[in-house]
């Protein structure tokens, strides 16, 4: 059963994540570290989860990586990451990934196919102009189907049409519907992958991982004992704890922070 954490109080899980030997603080990027923003590429992590996870990134044995359905080009943007950031990246629900001292490492699997996607971006683009607010997002493997601006019953409108489209001619590719967003990509990962990846990558011994959205839920579904899942505002969760908002991350990550640096002392 997930539990609220209140700034300022004590948990038995955060506290022993905080002492796992090598520790991951994976954070989903939109709802998780930055507040939901309308136009998607204006997204950035708030000053105080950036100053957090600069910290925690410090420690020993302590790493730290965005997990986002991003493309990865559109993540380092948001993310205002360059060659020399501590953080790791998993992009495109990890298909896609970016490691402090060695940078890209896509996961296997197929490249891009430019001209089936080019035709999905061609063939959406009618759809999504008919309707006022809603936006196309080009991704590496597919599209995202943007609707933050736009009134719930163009939304549903929207997202109907698109989602005929697809199954008419791309019935194959993996679906996802997460915030105001419908996600179609020709990869099959999810962020369930991106724990794997992480965790091998960095040999943790645990992870916690924080996330607002339904696609989120991939990657707590597979966390274990020794791991902590933290759902970020309202719905549905396998997590065991929750967050209200992106601010209050911000404060469990000071927590995480203060505790994984007093164990160190």
């Amino acid at each position: 059963m997930t539990r609220t954490w209140t700034p300022g109080t004590t948990d038995e899980a955060l506290a022993a994540i905080a002492t796992t030997p090598r520790l991951v603080i994976a954070l989903d990027f939109d709802g998780t570290a930055s507040p939901l923003v309308p136009d998607p590429m204006s997204a950035r992590a708030l000053p105080e989860v950036k100053a957090q996870l600069e910290r925690l990134a410090a420690l020993p044995n302590t790493h730290v990586a965005y997990v986002s359905g991003r493309s990865m080009d559109d993540l380092r943007v948001i993310a205002e990451h360059d060659d020399d950031s501590a953080i790791a990246l998993a992009g495109s629900h990890g298909a896609q990934y970016w490691f402090p001292g060695s940078g890209d490492e896509d996961a296997p699997g197929a490249s891009p196919d430019d001209g089936v996607r080019e035709e999905l971006w061609a063939a959406a683009q009618p759809i999504v102009d008919r309707y006022e607010g809603i936006g196309l997002e080009q991704k590496t493997f597919g599209m995202g189907i943007h609707a933050r601006r736009a009134t719930p019953e163009a939304e549903a409108a929207a997202f109907a049409e698109v989602d005929a489209l697809v199954a008419a001619r791309f019935p194959h590719w993996r679906r996802r519907q997460g915030h105001r967003i419908l996600e179609f990509s020709s990869r099959t990962e999810g962020k369930d992958a991106a724990m794997r990846v992480l965790r091998e990558h960095f040999d943790a011994t645990g992870i916690l991982f924080a996330g607002d959205d339904v696609t989120d839920e991939d990657a707590i579904a597979v966390l274990g004992a020794d791991d902590l899942g933290v759902r970020v505002g309202p719905g549905e969760s396998a997590a065991a704890l929750r967050v209200d908002t992106p601010q209050d991350m911000a404060a469990l990550l000071e927590a995480l922070a203060a505790e994984r640096s007093s164990g160190r002392e």
